[in-house]
């Protein structure tokens, strides 16, 4: 049985700030202590997994403040067909006269939840993001990556930004994606001054910059052939070759 020392215990406040200061250098001894004592102490879990200090919010760097903002262009095409790949552009312009800091895009539809029993993660992809917006950063030569995610990626999966914004200047968002499942989608996007949602976008007359899409899959890609003439793809089935003709006697 491992060997504990006695600790006093007191009460109220007080227990609970010695109870961190057990628990601390009972870590920092290796030494166990039983589940009782940290109950008397009044030490939660939540203890050793914030660390000393505690952790600062994630939004605390961000000013609570509205930014007005125009969607010049949102372009998602509304026929599309499984394995061809195609994008989705938005640009962003700053219509206010002060700088947006940190202006980000929020795509919604692009995965779709999995009823099928078993799965590791119902999330399922209707598009594949080959590259999202932003300038795909240098790697090393010797990495091979299949899909580079673009500059702009974030820590939230479905959110991409591409920095500050200065006052009538503007931003463009492309997304490069393949569609993997057929059927009527919805896209829908919504626009922000920042990440973390004190920021705010919104549009001249007080709405929402945010809009949707509406795409139809085909479950089959159309078919094309190459031009033997031109070299270029084009729309249609390869044409049937020609019998070869008798030689002329």
């Amino acid at each position: 049985m491992p060997h504990t020392e006695p600790y006093p215990s007191g009460g109220g406040a007080r227990a609970s700030a010695r109870g961190a200061d057990i628990v601390t250098d009972a870590v920092g001894k290796g030494k166990l202590l039983p589940m009782g004592l940290l109950a008397a102490c009044g030490v939660a879990f939540g203890v050793l997994a914030s660390g000393c200090g505690g952790a600062a919010r994630r939004d605390a760097h961000e000013a609570k403040a509205t930014y007005t903002v125009e969607v010049l262009r949102a372009h998602f095409p509304a026929r599309q067909a499984i394995a061809r790949d195609t994008k989705l552009a938005l640009i962003v312009r700053n219509a206010g006269a002060s700088t947006v800091p940190n202006v980000a895009v929020t795509i919604e539809g692009f995965y779709y939840a999995s009823t099928y029993p078993r799965l590791s993660s119902s999330k399922r992809p209707v598009w594949i993001v080959n590259t999202g917006p932003g300038t795909v950063p240098a790697r090393p030569v010797y990495t091979n990556e299949v899909n580079p995610p673009g500059g702009g990626e974030t820590a939230y999966v479905n959110t991409w930004a591409l920095g500050a914004l200065a006052p009538h200047a503007s931003r463009r968002f492309v997304w490069r994606v393949t569609p993997v499942k057929a059927g009527l989608h919805a896209v829908h996007y919504a626009v922000s001054a920042d990440l973390d949602g004190r920021a705010l976008a919104r549009l001249a007359g007080g709405g929402l910059a945010a809009g949707s899409f509406l795409a139809h899959v085909a479950p089959a890609p159309p078919a094309t052939h190459v031009n033997p003439e031109t070299g270029r793809v084009v729309p249609g089935p390869n044409p049937v070759p020609l019998a070869p003709q008798p030689a002329v006697q």
